[in-house]
């Protein structure tokens, strides 16, 4: 019994019922529409006195209030209505106008059976607890028997008296029971109707995808300018502090490289945070802090990477100038990276050789150094190899790597023109 009467008059229940009679209240200006148009084609004068004329005007009315759902407020508005009565997940749910034709129909379809249902409900519940009440008065009352013409005669016999207050509570449960029922089919249906199409599923899908791209992206550029900073800076001042007292100029050479890199490195992590922040903040950073390239900030690069012990020999057979923005910026990312590992993992002392040049239409990045340690290496491998080939991969490129006779190759071609 207690199960039975909170499936009737829970909490939940009476949400529902305060939905469905939201519902009737938005189905009255249809049924005065439905009225003036069913007027003229019926004799009587006074609709409202009528019950078949009411269901008519109703019957009229819904058909328009279908064609009213089409407009864009009208599923914002829905949903927010059964995410605060009706007790549904609201990961189900929508958001936003109804774009589509599917979504604008399934939409029609759902504000339809809203004010359908809520209208029959809603004129249940003003119409039949009243009467319910009249019944279960009835034996104690005495002066309601004769108030009410035709009940005296059936009110002579005892029996009928007495199961009075059983039919008005029989009623009330009854009424109960059809706005339990009604709100649960609603409540049922709302995610088939009011939840997200395909389309919006997949328009979803392809703004998480643009998010995470812009997520990856942010974490390489944190990774190839932070990571190969600091790398840079520890291996610059450790090489400072060993020749501290015997090569003054190597130590003046050493923090000199050691502040630029870190101012660098701040505007560029200034920039990227700015991006994470919001889109405005992202624009007013990359004015004052641009994404370095090739043709502006390759010797700058070099020069650091040999302050910190690196002997690099670098071979520049393409004008960095001529090559398109994107190219530019991507393949120093990668320079910056394979410099780095090279760092990281060869350690100081070591010579890398580095070719970039034009091969037909792709750009060809070429570094090579000895294989590194295997005491250097950090367990599990880092990500800069993984962010070279991503920023490839994005361009359309290729990127071989690896050891071949205790000497690391590293291979990436960027085409000139390709997949933005």
């Amino acid at each position: 019994m207690r199960a039975l009467a909170r499936a009737l008059f829970g909490r939940r229940t009476r949400r529902r019922w305060i939905h469905l009679i939201l519902g009737g209240a938005l189905a009255m200006p249809y049924v005065f529409v439905g009225q003036l148009i069913v007027g003229p084609f019926t004799s009587s004068t006074n609709l409202f006195s009528s019950l078949p004329h009411q269901l008519l005007a109703f019957a009229v009315g819904l058909p328009l209030a279908a064609i009213t759902a089409l407009f864009p407020l009208t599923r914002p508005m829905s949903v927010a209505a059964v995410r605060a009565l009706c007790g549904v997940d609201g990961d189900r749910l929508a958001d936003g106008p109804a774009r589509t034709r599917q979504a604008k129909g399934r939409t029609a379809a759902w504000f339809t059976l809203h004010l359908g249902f809520g209208g029959v409900i809603a004129g249940m519940s003003l119409a039949t607890p009243p009467f319910a009440v009249v019944l279960i008065a009835l034996p104690v009352y005495v002066g309601l028997r004769d108030s009410r013409p035709g009940l005296p005669e059936l009110l002579d016999h005892t029996w009928a008296l007495a199961l009075c207050p059983v039919a008005g509570m029989a009623i009330l449960a009854a009424l109960a029971g059809c706005a339990a029922s009604a709100g649960e089919l609603l409540a049922r249906w709302a995610p088939e109707l009011l939840g997200p199409t395909p389309e919006d599923r997949l328009a979803a899908a392809e703004t998480r995808a643009a998010d995470l791209a812009v997520r990856n992206r942010l974490a390489r550029e944190l990774h190839d300018s932070v990571g190969h900073a600091l790398s840079a800076v520890t291996l610059q001042a450790s090489a400072a502090r060993r020749v501290l007292d015997s090569d003054p100029e190597f130590v003046r050479e050493a923090l000199a490289a050691i502040e630029d890199t870190t101012r660098r490195t701040v505007g560029e992590l200034d920039a990227v945070l700015g991006v994470l922040r919001d889109a405005d903040s992202a624009g007013r950073a990359a004015t004052t802090a641009p994404a370095p390239t090739l043709a502006a900030d390759l010797d700058g690069l070099l020069r650091r990477t040999r302050a910190g012990g690196l002997s690099v020999a670098a071979a520049v057979e393409a004008d960095p100038e001529a090559l398109p923005p994107l190219v530019s910026r991507e393949a120093y990312r990668i320079v910056q990276e394979a410099l780095s590992n090279a760092l990281k993992h060869a350690g100081p002392g070591t010579s890398v050789t580095l070719r970039i040049a034009l091969d037909g239409k792709e750009l060809a990045i070429t570094a090579e150094n000895p294989a590194p340690r295997a005491a250097v290496c950090r367990p599990g491998g880092g990500h800069g190899l993984r962010g070279i080939a991503d920023r490839a991969r994005l361009l359309g490129g290729t990127t071989e790597a690896g050891p071949v006779d205790e000497v690391w190759h590293l291979n990436v071609r960027l085409p000139l023109e390709g997949p933005a």
